[in-house]
């Protein structure tokens, strides 16, 4: 895994310490690992239909247009 930084709202990061304290999630990274596998399961929806080297070639066209 990798470490990130993000900035969140005061009110998410008390929810997620809210969740945490409950016993919902074991610690904050796992509630907002939870979240953002959540979050990417319903936005990439839409890839499942397409063929690998389709995907393959969004990726990469995504990451040349990020250098």
């Amino acid at each position: 895994m990798k470490i990130i930084t993000i900035n969140l709202p005061e009110k998410y990061l008390e929810a997620i310490q809210t969740l945490n304290d409950l016993g919902v999630y074991p610690s904050r990274s796992e509630a907002i690992r939870c979240a953002l596998s959540q979050f990417l399961s319903d936005e990439l929806k839409m890839f499942q239909n397409l063929e690998d080297e389709t995907f393959k070639m969004l990726v990469r066209s995504n990451q040349k247009n990020r250098s």
